[in-house]
């Protein structure tokens, strides 16, 4: 798989780039904080991504994602099965890729959109560890990831496509969709092909189903994305797959 990343950007305030890590602090340590936790970061070019971060990241505590999209894509037997992240995300893509599991596996990067990451490298953990709720912080946000990874898995157990599809978009929207007059719009260039890998489904089933959703005007296609139009699902199924 091609790298492509450009070169390592200057260092970032973490806590300016990401507010909700600030919010967690006591207001008299959040200026100390802010000027003391940088980082260097990595911009990483839309396409595929073998995960390899820049310099050694050997005692640190991953890559922190500060805006853009990415795709983890994980293949066993010719299927397949994704994972959206975004900003805010702790990642650590090399972590046991080198193991040899009992399952064959095929594990890819794709970057959706431009992806720019903070280096949380060992002297960013050092600096980090005088503020002990920012830890705490970066464990919920690997915690909330698991919790979506159980969702996920939630929602390719619905029978019908159509629901699974609905489901997903409305989960996605809540993280990334904007409030208009008309809907929930969710500007995200997501192929049928991605969504077949987010919902265990096949691309045609999904195109099948999405046309359906479009003529119900469940959905309603806009400039780069969505809208979601109507309730959320139903509060039985909701409550069904949490």
């Amino acid at each position: 798989m091609t790298q492509r990343i450009d070169a390592a950007q200057p260092t970032c305030h973490i806590l300016r780039e990401d507010p909700d890590l600030a919010d967690v602090l006591p207001p008299t340590q959040r200026e100390r904080a802010t000027a003391e936790c940088i980082a260097r970061t990595m911009q990483i070019r839309a396409g595929s991504w073998d995960g390899e971060p820049i310099g050694n990241l050997t005692g640190g505590i991953g890559l922190l994602v500060l805006d853009g999209l990415l795709l983890r894509r994980v293949g066993v037997d010719g299927r397949y099965g994704g994972e959206l992240l975004g900003a805010g995300d702790l990642l650590r893509p090399w972590q046991g890729e080198d193991a040899h599991p009992a399952v064959p596996r095929t594990i890819g990067w794709r970057v959706l959109k431009p992806t720019r990451v903070a280096i949380l490298d060992r002297g960013v953990a050092h600096r980090m560890a005088h503020f002990p709720e920012l830890t705490g912080r970066l464990v919920e946000r690997a915690l909330e990831r698991s919790r979506n990874l159980s969702l996920l898995i939630a929602i390719v157990h619905q029978p019908r496509v159509e629901v699974r599809l609905q489901i997903l978009l409305w989960h996605l929207a809540e993280r990334w969709g904007q409030v208009r007059p008309d809907g929930i719009a969710l500007h995200m260039h997501i192929t049928h092909s991605l969504l077949a890998d987010l919902i265990a489904a096949q691309r045609p089933t999904v195109t099948t189903a999405m046309s359906e959703l479009t003529r119900r005007q469940v959905i309603v296609p806009i400039n780069g994305g969505w809208a979601l139009r109507g309730e959320p699902p139903s509060r039985q199924v909701t409550q069904a797959i949490l």
